[in-house]
């Protein structure tokens, strides 16, 4: 029986205030994992962080990814006071729904910027350590789009894409220090984010929401969403020493929803 025992790595976990990231955090903490907290709320950072259990230590970082000079910075600065980073958790909201053909060339640049820059930025900081102590786990929460590309998310499915190639580019060169990168791609999970979505598409199909959830649990074999906390199983796994071998790959968490292997 598995046993994932965390102790003395340290975790980023990126969007991590609500949601698919709280969840993540949450469990990488039970695994007492040392965990790094990182949102745009100072409230809702420290009520998560005041609720973190396991034997890590657990601090909060408030920052907005779209000032990334600043991120990068107070990345440094808890790293210089606190140690490497071993697992990061690369966990950002995705771009705003619509049709890509009505889609403007600013939506495309704030999503690659947000999304592959940071990223990118980000593990260059976190890499040097990982490296040092021959542990790394990269993990990017993205989409099943990357499969198989989701209707009215134009931008999403153009950006999910470039981070799942982004990140299988990093894997053939990190692997060799004991550091791996795969992407977790979730199906419909109750979080905000599914929320407004739900709305949209209740709009856009001149449907009630209670039509729309129901018509995507449908597409669902399990016919339901999924909870945070099954998402957050996968990542664990992944950011353990279990899963040394799996490199460079997609794992969808869907239950079963995208149409191909």
């Amino acid at each position: 029986m598995f046993n994932i025992d965390l102790s003395n790595k340290t975790a980023l976990v990126f969007g991590s205030s609500k949601g698919i990231g709280k969840a993540i955090a949450n469990q990488l903490a039970d695994c007492n994992a040392n965990v790094l907290l990182l949102a745009r709320s100072e409230k809702e950072l420290k009520d998560v962080c005041s609720n973190l259990k396991g034997n890590g230590k657990h601090y909060f970082i408030v920052a907005d990814i779209s000032d990334i000079e600043s991120l990068k910075n107070k990345i440094l600065d808890y790293i210089k006071e606190n140690g490497n980073i071993h697992i990061l958790i690369n966990n950002t909201g995705g771009p705003k729904a619509g049709l890509i053909e009505k889609a403007e060339e600013e939506d495309f640049i704030t999503g690659f910027k947000n999304h592959v820059v940071v990223n990118s930025e980000i593990s260059k900081i976190v890499l040097t350590g990982m490296k040092e102590d021959s542990y790394g786990r990269i993990i990017n929460i993205i989409s099943t789009s990357v499969k198989i590309p989701i209707p009215n998310l134009g931008v999403s499915n153009t950006i999910r894409a470039a981070v799942a190639n982004w990140a299988k580019t990093l894997s053939s060169e990190v692997g060799k220090y004991g550091i791996t990168v795969n992407n977790v791609l979730p199906g419909y999970t109750e979080t905000e984010r599914l929320d407004i979505l739900i709305e949209n598409a209740s709009k856009n199909q001149s449907k009630t929401k209670e039509q729309v959830i129901e018509d995507w649990k449908n597409t669902i074999p399990m016919k339901r969403f999924a909870q945070p906390e099954e998402i957050a199983n996968a990542v664990t796994f992944l950011a353990s020493p279990y899963a040394s071998y799996i490199n460079g790959i997609n794992v969808p968490v869907d239950g079963g929803r995208t149409g191909c292997l």
